[in-house]
């Protein structure tokens, strides 16, 4: 058996049998946790505002409801640094298995959470405190889960395919979350409100174990033992990265705002839309999210695997102009209230996203050097939590309710989309090209 000191110089079956493994960990333990959080938007949307926040007019109420939604975006940078720091301190392994506990520990206690009913103000409170620990713990976890998939590849044209794989736990999390919701909302009827919506929090316990099973029975990275070996572990790893390379860290989380802004559009503010505002079945949205985030099983991967053949770069930048355009499509079709219209708006809705998160992963880590990697990569993708993911269903009801369209939202899209663009124009593009420690140093 190869000790801790010989990963790098694996025989290439026991590699790629390490590759599979890490590939699947990171992917299992990222779905987990997606789950956990989206679980929270949907709630959001559907639930909270009126069992949290019940002397206030529905669209107040709903604001309220997604300012406690809002806070989880905040604690992901929080996250993104302190795991970052022992991501690139003690190794990526470790630092994910604390990610899980800490996400799925705080969706548990969620499931228990008094109703104003109660306990007053102070279920609203308890309900946020728990959703910033959920956003810290998802904000460790991105960062770890791509570079466990991604360091372990020893072929440079296959990175953005298995950084990709990561992304993947995105849509699962996403049909795993609504399926629970859709699930217990048709078991339980007309409790669904009273009590219904608290068990797809609490089975979160089971997946947390899973997910554990999974991340214990794999090796740490040969990059990051690499870097054990050479003693070149950063002693605070966060503040060099900010110091050297802040201009990566600035482009990651700009360029995000066309793939992350819209999402959260598509996938929480929808369900306060389609079902608050203009009185469509609450099963019809739950079913068409989940049957868009099964398309996104096809097109994450596959636009990972693309921008291993026309580069990263290029084909983030597609993805970035076919979604500033489909914003007025996408309302375009939901503002008829037509079932099948609106069905497939969202079912389309990932696509789009799907171009940029695909390449995403690989195009934001490789630009970070090995050893401030886990750091550099995590600040930069979640900062975009606070600028774009956490705020977009905010803004996107605030603009509903001075304009009374769905285009006002259109075109917040849009511009989103061209801050994107020239954030993704200017980041460097390490497609196929060697991502040791280097070839950093070169530059």
């Amino acid at each position: 058996m190869a000790t801790a000191t010989t990963y790098g110089t694996l025989p290439e079956a026991e590699h790629s049998a390490q590759l599979r493994k890490a590939v699947i960990a990171s992917t299992v333990g990222t779905a987990i946790e997606w789950y956990d959080f989206f679980l929270y938007g949907t709630a959001a949307g559907l639930v909270f505002g009126k069992l949290y926040f019940p002397n206030q007019e529905p669209l107040s109420a709903t604001l309220l409801a997604f300012g406690t939604y809002f806070i989880g975006f905040i604690g992901r940078p929080i996250g993104a640094a302190i795991f970052g720091h022992y991501g690139d301190r003690i190794g990526r392994k470790a630092t994910l298995i604390a990610t899980l506990l800490c996400m799925g520990l705080a969706t548990f206690a969620i499931a228990f959470v008094p109703t104003y009913e109660s306990i007053g103000i102070w279920g609203a409170v308890l309900l946020t405190v728990l959703r910033a620990i959920q956003g810290i713990g998802v904000g460790g976890e991105w960062g770890g889960s791509v570079l466990l998939a991604m360091e372990w590849s020893r072929t440079h044209g296959q990175r953005g395919l298995v950084a990709s794989w990561p992304q993947f736990g995105v849509p699962c999390g996403l049909l795993l979350s609504n399926f629970a919701i859709l699930a217990f909302s048709s078991w339980a009827g007309a409790d669904f409100v009273t009590w219904g919506w608290r068990i797809p929090f609490a089975l979160s316990i089971i997946l947390v174990g899973v997910g554990l099973w999974i991340r214990l029975g794999i090796l740490e990275t040969p990059v990051f033992q690499k870097l054990l070996d050479t003693n070149e572990i950063e002693k605070a790893p966060i503040i060099e990265v900010i110091k050297k390379q802040p201009k990566e860290i600035i482009l990651s989380a700009l360029l995000r705002l066309s793939e992350q802004a819209p999402f959260y559009v598509f996938t929480a503010f929808i369900f306060a839309y389609a079902v608050g505002t203009l009185h469509m079945s609450r099963d019809l949205i739950l079913s068409a999210v989940m049957v868009g985030a099964c398309v996104s099983f096809f097109t994450i991967p596959l636009a990972g695997h693309f921008s291993d053949q026309i580069g990263r770069k290029k084909m983030y930048l597609i993805g970035v102009v076919v979604m500033g355009l489909f914003g007025f499509v996408y309302f375009g079709l939901v503002d008829t209230a037509i079932p099948a219209a609106v069905f497939i708006a969202i079912v389309l809705s990932l696509i789009p996203h799907d171009l940029q998160y695909g390449p995403q992963a690989a195009l934001i880590a490789e630009s970070f050097t090995p050893n401030l990697r886990y750091s550099g990569a995590s600040l930069g993708y979640q900062l975009a939590s606070v600028i774009a993911g956490g705020p977009a269903p905010l803004i996107a009801t605030a603009l509903f309710a001075s304009y009374h369209s769905g285009y006002a939202v259109a075109i917040y899209i849009a511009a989103c989309a061209v801050i994107s663009l020239i954030a993704a124009a200017m980041m460097p593009d390490y497609t196929g090209k060697d991502i040791s420690a280097a070839a950093y140093t070169e530059d």
